[in-house]
């Protein structure tokens, strides 16, 4: 689980309910249905009018991406794998690497590895990696794009909210105390519509494209590593060529690794 989520909400809802608090405000008032059936009722509503079905029904697995962090090797042991798939092509040939690729759990870099014992032209298999890549690109795009709408339907689904609570009010002119208390409600609306906008939706999108990024960097280090395998890269070559692509403490770990598996070797 991403703990940043996590805390997050919990801190959003901290700093609203602890807010009103201090305003003078009581939480109580965050009890109306109304407001919550217009604001997530709306905004799903407003979603579904603008997607269709066949990517809105994709909306579990997107949260559960947002909010659950696909498990994926870090870019130094994606490192480490493809040295060593230089070593063994460098040892046996290229066809020594059917066994890694019967190994490996992730579907791109099998895929690759397998195109390489195939014996495919380099183009091509730089070229159908890189197409997979903006494939991948396109839907997580589309992914984000929803939780972006639902964040900018929300706040002015609150403003409707609020009207339609101002609206209500008008009936209780002549009631002092039953007028405060609908205003009061109606801008309720108004606080769920920016916060789940603006606290919700867009935060999610925004790690949704954090996420993508991540990804596509990933299987752009695995194309290159894969095609200078192919290449007949040495193993010191390919690890200086693909360090570039982590950070500068990861690198030194790397570094340090490397140390201690040439003192074992010499020991």
């Amino acid at each position: 689980m991403m703990m940043s989520s996590i805390i997050g909400f919990i801190l959003a809802l901290l700093a609203i309910g602890v807010g009103m608090v201090l305003k003078g405000a009581s939480l109580s008032a965050l009890n109306n249905p109304a407001a919550y059936l217009i604001i997530f009722g709306g905004t799903a509503a407003a979603v579904l009018i603008a997607f269709p079905f066949s990517e809105i029904k994709k909306f579990p697995i997107i949260l559960k991406i947002a909010l659950f962090e696909p498990k994926q090797p870090s870019k130094s042991e994606q490192v480490a794998s493809l040295v060593k798939c230089a070593e063994i092509a460098k040892r046996e040939g290229l066809l020594a690497l059917e066994e890694i690729a019967g190994e490996t759990k992730d579907p791109f870099f099998k895929k690759g590895l397998e195109m390489i014992i195939d014996g495919h032209d380099i183009e091509f298999i730089e070229e159908v990696l890189l197409e997979e890549v903006a494939a991948i690109d396109k839907r997580h795009k589309t992914g984000a794009l929803i939780f972006t709408q639902a964040g900018t339907y929300a706040p002015t689904l609150g403003v409707l909210g609020a009207v339609i609570g101002l609206v209500a009010s008008l009936g209780n002119l002549n009631d002092v105390e039953k007028l405060g208390h609908s205003i009061s409600a109606a801008f309720i609306a108004t606080l769920l519509g920016i916060f789940s906008g603006y606290v919700m939706w867009h935060p999610l999108a925004n790690k949704l494209k954090r996420l993508s990024k991540r990804e596509q960097e990933f299987k752009l280090l695995t194309i290159e590593g894969l095609l200078a395998v192919y290449q007949g890269l040495s193993p010191s070559a390919l690890e200086k060529k693909l360090t570039v692509y982590i950070a500068p403490n990861e690198r030194k770990k790397i570094e340090k690794v490397n140390e201690e598996v040439a003192n074992e070797k010499t020991a």
